[in-house]
């Protein structure tokens, strides 16, 4: 029981960051680590928890969507859904081990990646200037996501800023549905795979959903960079401590 409550309060907590912010992922995955769940099977856990999330936000932002052009957003898609696919797969042949090698690299990689997020869209807008979708941007970010989804959104933004998207509310859009392809991709290998923690899953599920739903006035009452810090704090913390496990 006090290992339910532990995961059920990280993943209400990320269900909150995700909205307000992003960043879920650095509460959900040590949690799930902390409670005894081997790394490779938490981190597809994790994703499991978080993913009825990204269906709210695709649905929130459907007018944003369906506006967007059709063919391209049909590229774009499949190769997102090609690129979750391997990093899915790539995660089914990593053992335990290695993967708790890299997990400290990743989460270091997804902290510095929400830290620096503004300047790096930034630079991609003034680097982008209307650039043509590239496959192969796309296909690499979308493997990094389906291999450990943290930090997934703020790359996603920059990617469109390179490419010349200008429209936040667009990017926004297009950024939630295509981290639901992902994730339902992810969800459906990792679960055929019989990598999903399921009694945990299902305990993270909701508190995550009631999360997001408590997240909303969260946002619109709290200062912004308030819950940066709290978002960067939690990462850097995080990347430390499975550092240490490393090390250790």
């Amino acid at each position: 029981m006090p290992d339910y409550l532990v995961l059920a309060a990280a993943a209400f907590g990320a269900g909150t960051l995700n909205t307000v912010a992003g960043g879920g992922t650095f509460l959900t995955f040590p949690a799930l680590v902390y409670t005894g769940v081997p790394v490779v099977a938490a981190n597809a856990t994790s994703a499991v928890a978080v993913f009825p999330g990204y269906l709210g936000g695709a649905a929130g932002f459907y007018r944003e969507i369906a506006a967007f052009d059709r063919r391209r957003l049909v590229k774009i898609t499949a190769w997102t859904a090609a690129g979750g696919l391997i990093g899915s797969l790539l995660l089914l042949v990593s053992s335990n081990a290695a993967f708790a090698a890299v997990v400290p690299f990743l989460l270091a990689l997804a902290t510095l990646t929400f830290a620096f997020g503004e300047r790096l869209q930034g630079w991609a807008r003034r680097r982008g200037g209307g650039a043509a979708d590239s496959p192969v941007s796309a296909l690499l970010v979308a493997i990094y996501g389906g291999y450990f989804n943290g930090g997934l959104g703020i790359v996603l933004l920059a990617l469109f800023a390179l490419w010349g998207m200008r429209d936040l509310n667009v990017m926004n859009g297009l950024k939630t549905g295509l981290s639901f392809v992902l994730s339902a991709i992810s969800v459906a290998t990792f679960a055929l795979a019989g990598l999903v923690a399921w009694p945990q899953a299902a305990v993270m599920m909701v508190a995550a959903t009631l999360g997001g739903y408590a997240g909303a006035p969260l946002a619109r009452a709290l200062p912004r960079q308030v819950v940066r810090a709290v978002v960067i704090a939690v990462g850097s913390a995080m990347s430390l401590i499975f550092f240490a496990r490393l090390l250790g």
